[in-house]
């Protein structure tokens, strides 16, 4: 073996050229000759390592004719290493197998060729290389050795990486921006503008340019829009207009459009770079808060309140006449500051101050709540003032209200009586503890037992959780706080409020009878379900209920009280936002659902879920087109149980999920198992209950499984119903399926037409498979009206390129009329029973 510098010479010229041209290729193979003289030598070399351009000459047998110093360098390995090494020691593992095959090919033909490859040092570092490689022919014109030219594109590469990278970024940041980006040239008209445009419009995005856009708004926001549009092109300034646009479901929504001028260094107008924001729930709350805010000036006056409003936009005060009432002032009273700090005591103005200073300044805090004291300018007596406030913010933040309820607790603050009401109250919501409530059934228990009517109510606030989870604390304590107030006011004099715990409420109800409780509970929680304004949210609100009557549920409060639970609790079950009577076959069936929940945990514990398979055909060829996966569970003594026997265990997040991820980590073990035996199952589909979509990693939990054991995701098929299209998450369930579907699952939506899922949600989740239920399957032929809607369902489906499966086919007429209405597949007792994973495996060797 000679190194570079004391072996044959290359010409530099050919050496250098990183495409190595024929003409190149044969000086090189001169130099290699040693045609060029050894005073050049030392020169080629000190260029070639400037250059980082390595150089190798070996023979096919791995024998180093001629290396030099840079291509040690690029490797890191000596020249004397090199001899006989195999290049894949050099050569990436990743990279192995495409060099070698790329390196055979071009060798048996004896061609040049280059390629990019990463060369694994010994460190472990990789370095990439543009490698060229020529082969150097023997007398009888077969390549005897090889020319291995290399120069480091390292830095090249990563560059690429991280261009892509930007680009993939920004592409990802356009896509999934909830708002319509938009530019417009220096004249205003629109150049581009993002899909969302065509998204919410529905209107081509090319019929946007220009002024075309124009078209899309209301008739009565155009003129308004253009000029204020025009005004910010004369003037350069940034533009924000709110309007009309008409959207792909043809109603119109509200918009906020801005718009920003890009200069150059002359001040001139480059482009406008904008944005479409829709405002259209927002600006009807605007609409509901004037409303709401006339209604509570008038509950105000009813209830005594003295109210201090503050328009921090305007500097605008007032008071209203309860409020100057309360400090003793004429009704012609100016309301200024220097007036109220005046009546209040020395040591509490700095409260009143730093309240208004803090208002002044734009603080940010939503609400507070003050006690002061004052002496009534027209007597001179002293008294407390609750003083509750709260702060109203613009979408910008900026402060934009204050508004004050005043109340006269002069006689609440006495030692004893304050005592005495915080021991037997709930300070949050003034009604009542469990403490005092109970005190409370008791003596109405012994005022009913002369034959007197008494009911008792238990009410859940159902989503108080929820109200604390996206909005903050301070919204579900006031949720809580309109609750109780609602609650008092619902039921009139008749009755005694209190809070028994967290969301839990009681109400004792005395002379009213049994018959005409209801429909008055009925009413309440139809009050209870108004929503109510906090710090710009309109919040829901709802309460379950349970009622007992004494003495028919019981003759002691706890009996009352636990009769009311069990009803409470059966309605939270099934009947959320109603009204639940007791019955005594309530506590038979609260026994039943603990003894299923206890029977889904001894399943889930002991590992007792199976999947059996139920085969889906296709209705033209009757060929096998995949299985639905169905859960089953061992019983020691009765054998396989179907999911009815744990029913309600679906219902509970925690348990099943654990049931789903058993159940999946079977059927992926069964995918794998039938690809490695050549069988070839089409799809499995999976069932998803709803309550698993309240699980962030619902997602992750499905797909890890299958990516685990290298399943293809697109054997499967996720089965949802109609419910968790119409939850309340359905941005979250959107983006759940949404990541399915991006990772090749399909979706199919279970059990259609029998529930409330309407076009709009098929337009606005991504399935892919509309499966008919058995309930019209059974009478497609009898019932013109079921083949109807069979019809119906398979033309919808068809138009929006989606599959159809028809459940419960159990005879060969189904099947036939299915097929000639166009159904896709079929599923039932007439292909199949659902069956072991062993009985899929036979099915799937016959086929």
């Amino acid at each position: 073996m000679q190194h570079f510098m004391g072996g044959a010479l290359f010409d530099p010229a050919s050496a250098l050229d990183t495409e190595l041209s024929n003409v190149d290729r044969q000086a090189l193979l001169a130099a290699i000759a040693g045609s060029t003289q050894q005073s050049g030598t030392a020169e080629i070399e000190t260029v070639l390592c400037r250059a980082r351009i390595g150089i190798l000459h070996r023979d096919l047998h791995g024998r180093v004719l001629l290396v030099n110093h840079a291509f040690c360098a690029l490797v890191g390995r000596p020249a004397g290493v090199l001899d006989g090494l195999d290049f894949a020691s050099l050569t990436h593992p990743d990279d192995v197998a495409r060099f070698s095959r790329t390196y055979g090919d071009h060798l048996a033909r004896g061609e040049p060729f280059a390629i990019e490859q990463r060369y694994l040092r010994p460190d472990g570092s990789a370095i990439w290389c543009s490698v060229h490689v020529s082969f150097v022919p023997g007398i009888d014109g077969r390549p005897r050795s090889a020319i291995f030219v290399a120069s480091d594109v390292t830095a090249r590469r990563h560059a690429e990486a991280r261009l892509r990278e930007s680009e993939e970024h920004y592409r990802h940041a356009v896509e999934l921006n909830p708002q319509i980006t938009w530019l417009a040239g220096a004249n205003g008209a629109v150049l581009e503008v993002s899909c969302r445009w065509h998204e919410v419009t529905g209107i081509a995005r090319e019929k946007a340019l220009g002024e075309s856009w124009v078209a899309a708004l209301h008739p009565e926001d155009r003129a308004l829009t253009r000029q204020q549009w025009a005004a910010s092109l004369a003037s350069r300034q940034p533009v924000d207009v709110e309007y009309r646009l008409m959207t792909a479901s043809g109603e119109y929504r509200w918009f906020r459009a801005r718009a920003s001028a890009r200069l150059n260094a002359e001040g001139e107008v480059i482009r406008w770079y904008g944005t479409i924001e829709d405002v259209h729930d927002r600006r009807l709350a605007q609409n509901e808060l004037r409303d709401s805010e006339e209604r509570f000036r008038l509950a105000a006056q009813a209830a005594a309140l003295g109210i201090w409003d503050y328009d921090a936009l305007s500097g605008r005060r007032e008071w209203s006449p309860e409020f100057k009432a309360m400090l003793g002032l004429p009704f012609d009273a100016r309301p200024e500051i220097g007036t109220a700090l005046a009546l209040v005591v020395p040591e509490d103005r700095p409260v009143l101050k730093s309240l208004v200073q803090a208002a002044q300044a734009g603080d940010s805090s939503a609400r507070f709540d003050v006690t002061l004291k004052i002496r009534r300018a027209s007597d001179g007596a002293e008294r407390w003032m609750q003083t509750s406030g709260w702060r109203m913010h613009a979408s910008s933040g900026r402060l934009t209200r204050v508004l004050v309820t005043v109340r006269d607790v002069t006689e609440e603050r006495t030692a004893e009586d304050r005592i005495r009401w915080i021991a037997t109250h709930d300070t949050l919501t003034q009604v009542p503890n469990r403490f005092f409530f109970t005190q409370q059934l008791e003596q109405a228990i012994a005022r009913a037992e002369g034959g007197k009517d008494l009911a008792l109510v238990l009410l859940d606030v159902d989503r108080l959780k929820e109200v604390n989870d996206t909005i903050g604390h301070d919204a579900g304590d006031m949720l809580l706080k309109t609750f109780a107030r609602r609650l008092a006011d619902a039921f009139g004099e008749a009755r005694v409020v209190g809070r028994l715990g967290g969301d839990e409420f009681a109400v004792l109800v005395e002379g009213v009878s049994r018959e005409n409780l209801p429909a008055a509970i009925g009413d309440a929680l139809e009050v209870l379900r108004q929503p109510f304004e906090h710090d710009g949210y309109a919040c829901d609100m709802q309460a379950t209920a349970g009622v007992s009557f004494f003495p028919r549920d019981g003759t002691g409060g706890t009996e009352l009280l636990k009769a009311a639970d069990i009803a409470l609790y059966v309605g939270k079950a099934g009947r959320r936002g109603e009204l639940s009577i007791f019955e005594p076959g309530m506590r038979a069936g609260l026994q039943r659902r603990n003894s299923m929940l206890n029977v889904a945990r001894m399943v889930t514990r002991d590992q007792r879920v199976e999947p059996f398979y139920q085969p889906q055909i296709r209705l033209d060829t009757g060929a096998l087109a995949g299985f639905e996966a169905l859960l089953r569970w061992r019983h020691d003594c009765l054998g396989m149980q179907g999911p009815e026997t744990i029913a309600v265990a679906f219902d509970d997040l925690r348990l099943a999920a654990a049931l789903s991820d058993r159940l999946i980590d079977r059927v992926a073990h069964d995918l794998r198992h039938w690809l490695d035996a050549g069988l070839h199952p089409g799809h499995v589909a999976i069932n998803l209950s709803p309550a698993e979509f309240r699980d962030e990693r619902l997602a992750e939990r499905v797909i890890e499984p299958f990516r685990r054991l290298a399943v293809p995701l697109d054997c499967v098929e996720v089965e949802i119903t109609e419910t968790v299209l119409l939850g309340r998450d359905s941005e979250k369930v959107a983006a759940t399926l949404a990541t399915f579907h991006d990772h090749g699952l399909t979706i199919a939506l279970d059990d259609f037409g029998t529930g409330f899922a309407s076009l709009t949600h098929l337009k606005m989740f991504p399935v892919d498979v509309i499966k008919i239920d058995r309930s019209f399957v059974a009478t497609v032929c009898e019932r013109s009206d079921d083949a109807a809607i069979v019809d119906t369902i398979v033309s919808l489906a068809h138009r929006l390129n989606m599959q159809v499966v028809a459940e419960g086919v159990e005879r060969e007429d189904q099947a036939r009329h299915l097929a000639a209405l166009g159904c896709t597949f079929g599923q039932g007792y007439l292909y199949g029973h659902a069956a072991p994973a062993e009985a899929a495996t036979e099915l799937l060797r016959r086929v």
